[in-house]
């Protein structure tokens, strides 16, 4: 069996069993999001993601001190 044999069917197996098909509708959404919890959602976000790592780029310097 080559390559790319061997590549399709791979392929091929992953398109038919791994990956579930979407569900795909053009109905308008059931619960409209307001622009307050969307900022409060971003806002977590942001503070999730950035909050560590800003807090190890503030206090670099000493993490880097040998004790």
């Amino acid at each position: 069996m080559s390559l790319p044999t061997a590549s399709r069917l791979f392929g091929r197996a992953l398109r038919t069993h791994l990956v579930p098909v979407a569900n795909l509708t053009s109905k308008p959404a059931k619960h409209n999001v307001t622009a307050v919890e969307q900022a409060i959602a971003l806002t977590a976000m942001f503070v999730t993601i950035l909050g560590p790592s800003g807090w190890i780029l503030a206090h670099l310097e000493d993490y880097k001190k040998k004790e």
